[in-house]
């Protein structure tokens, strides 16, 4: 059986919209978006002067503030930076249902998170794990090697990658070519994240869309993504929730054919068959566990909604 990744205490993630910390005005308006995740920023959205009170803030809202069936993140700083233990520290504290881990490099950085994430949970007698982890696990090169390895934490929930700053990294004048489509690396970058998350049965997500005027290629990059295996996408735009929350929404045929396909195959065991002609093409094990994922990712769409 098709295993789907359930990635957060929630439901499924198909947008998870960035929110600067500290920002009360976006933060509320946040509130009222449907988008699936919030992601409160403590990192490239708040200048360095402002790192610590955005903190303050941010664990205000995670304590205070009604979230409902939304799923609450935090990205916090890198953890080679001056914010980046008491980020783990303080927000783990507040009890958010997880963390949104930058700039990670390997399995040991992840692991000792991991490990601080623990003694937080320890001192404050809570459940062992509560507090999930999602990487940007590219954002580094050298990272692109470790992605399954770094996604093996048991901690870990979700996997995305960064393509703004790597294409910093790299020093690539580019990162689409004339037509839109990423250049080569990024191409390869892309595939690697989804198959570690793969690998490792978290939730592949793919990166922010920074074009945000740009609705059409927005959705055409979605369907992609949907297409390869993505089960959801970083938002940085209240207008992109609603075209990144359909892209990743099986549609009432697909949901209608896999119904057919699952009775198709119930048919088929029942003569002892595993591979037999269905609507003009040959079917067999592997279509039977999409038509299961499909089924399992709508099923958790509708307990969302309905919550």
């Amino acid at each position: 059986m098709a295993v789907v990744p359930t990635p957060g205490p929630k439901g499924p993630r198909r947008s998870l919209h960035f929110v600067p910390g500290g920002n009360a005005r976006m933060f509320e308006k946040a509130l009222t978006l449907n988008a699936d995740t919030l992601i409160l920023d403590l990192e490239d959205s708040v200048t360095p002067e402002n790192k610590e009170s955005a903190r303050r803030a941010v664990c205000d809202w995670v304590e205070q503030a009604d979230f409902g069936a939304k799923e609450c993140l935090v990205r916090i700083n890198p953890q080679d930076s001056p914010w980046g233990r008491d980020d783990v520290e303080v927000i783990a504290g507040a009890h958010p249902d997880g963390l949104v881990l930058p700039k990670v490099s390997s399995r040991a950085s992840v692991d000792a998170v991991d490990r601080l994430i623990s003694s937080v949970e320890e001192r404050n007698n809570v459940q062992p794990g509560a507090t999930s982890l999602v990487l940007i696990g590219t954002e580094l090169p050298e990272a692109v090697f470790c992605l399954a390895d770094m996604a093996g934490n048991e901690r870990v929930d979700g996997l995305t990658w960064g393509a703004e700053d790597l294409a910093g990294e790299l020093g690539a004048r580019a990162k689409r070519n004339a037509e839109g489509v990423y250049l080569d690396v990024f191409r390869f970058v892309r595939s690697s994240c989804l198959l570690a998350a793969a690998a490792n049965q978290v939730h592949p997500i793919d990166t922010v869309f920074v074009e945000i005027t740009e609705k059409a290629a927005l959705a055409k990059e979605c369907a992609e993504a949907a297409s390869m295996g993505f089960m959801g996408k970083l938002t940085i735009h209240p207008t992109q929730i609603d075209v990144v929350n359909g892209a990743f929404t099986p549609s009432e045929k697909e949901i209608a054919a896999a119904r057919e396909l699952l009775l198709a195959f119930a048919e088929a065991q029942s003569e002892g068959k595993m591979a037999f002609s269905f609507n003009g093409q040959m079917v067999d094990v592997p279509h039977l566990k999409r038509a299961r994922k499909v089924l399992a990712i709508a099923e958790q769409i509708d307990v969302q909604l309905k919550s």
